[in-house]
């Protein structure tokens, strides 16, 4: 079977297939189908043709169609945005692709545009939209927290609120805090530092220095927010994983008047000691069911680092199921091992 695809730019078809046709050789390879280009029969623009078993030339042309659009768009095309875009389409979720809308809802200081890339983000930032508590839980590399501080930033922009609170707890993952040099401040800068960042790209250093002059940004650990009422304010806790459940309880009721809560974590990389359960794996539990309140979960799919990100997060996955099977396995021979041998009955 045989399927075109017509594109009236070659800007665009440039775009599409990617530096030395690297985006069109990844579809290729996904499907099991040939992709070839020639110019149009009019001499405007290009004619993609997808050759190949039938089902598997229209999935090709469905997932072409849709880097088609993005391209459109102006956007470029990564390597994660061609793999997402695949495996959607593989999984027979072209309808949730259709219905997904790139909206800018903010744009950095050197003219990025910041915008959901993943279908789980864009429900991410609905949710934070149309909630006023937010619990986004996923692997590293979702977007939990730059979302989060965009958001946060766009709100402070359009005055929904009067100021934006970020805070995490200050944990240690392998290291002490008093071996850290300098004051209290220079010590829990380090753990402060992914929250800084964002920020930085997103208002710039100085603007943003102003801002937190001004007390308008508030930067702090956790600690900090213990007897405050957060009014008219937008609230961040990051890496809630390592917070406690007393811990997550006294933040969640710093809400005020007026105010946004997101709180964002990795349950699966939690530094607290060994038995201490974390106060945001309680708090999903606890909190269910409760109107305003929305818990979101990210996949490993919404993983928008480097494409390898994905295939260790579920290599990692992967381990811990069979070490729990192991264990299992184990503590069941443990048992037969052991077990007590019957009472024998008395004639």
């Amino acid at each position: 079977m045989q399927k075109t695809i017509e594109i009236t730019n070659s800007e665009i078809t440039a775009r599409l297939f990617g530096s030395y046709d690297k985006n069109a050789a990844r579809v290729e390879e996904a499907f099991g189908v040939r992709i070839s280009n020639r110019q149009s029969v009019n001499e405007i623009g290009d004619t993609i043709l997808i050759d190949g078993e039938e089902g598997a030339v229209r999935q090709a042309a469905d997932c072409l169609n849709y880097l088609k659009r993005i391209a459109s768009l102006g956007n470029d095309i990564t390597d994660q945005n061609v793999d997402y875009i695949i495996g959607m389409v593989k999984d027979g979720k072209l309808e949730e692709l259709a219905a997904f809308d790139e909206d800018c809802f903010l744009v950095t200081v050197k003219g990025k545009p910041i915008k959901a890339k993943t279908i789980g983000q864009k429900r991410y930032v609905d949710a934070i939209r149309k909630n006023t508590v937010v619990l986004g839980i996923g692997p590293a590399g979702t977007g939990k927290t730059y979302l989060a501080v965009a958001m946060a930033v766009k709100a402070l922009k359009n005055h929904e609120v009067s100021r934006i609170i970020l805070t995490r707890p200050a944990v240690e993952a392998g290291e002490r805090l008093g071996f850290l040099p300098g004051d209290l401040q220079s010590k829990i800068d380090p753990y402060l530092r992914p929250l800084y960042d964002a920020l930085y790209e997103m208002l710039g250093p100085e603007n943003c220095a102003r801002l937190m002059e001004k007390m308008t940004i508030e930067i702090a650990p956790l600690a900090y927010m213990r007897g405050r009422t957060l009014d008219d304010a937008f609230i961040i806790l990051d890496e809630a994983q390592n917070t406690t459940p007393e811990q997550m309880k006294m933040f969640l009721t710093r809400l005020g008047n007026g105010s946004h809560i997101v709180v964002t974590g990795d349950l699966t990389q939690t530094d607290l000691p060994f038995g201490v359960k974390s106060g945001l794996a309680a708090a999903v539990h606890i909190l269910e069911g409760i109107e305003d309140i929305a818990v979101h979960q990210f996949t490993e799919r919404d993983v928008v680092r480097h494409r390898l990100v994905q295939k260790i997060i579920l290599a990692y996955d992967k381990y811990e199921r069979e070490r729990s099977v192991k264990a299992a396995e184990r503590k069941e021979r443990e048992k037969k091992q052991f077990r007590p041998a019957g009472k024998t009955e008395r004639k």
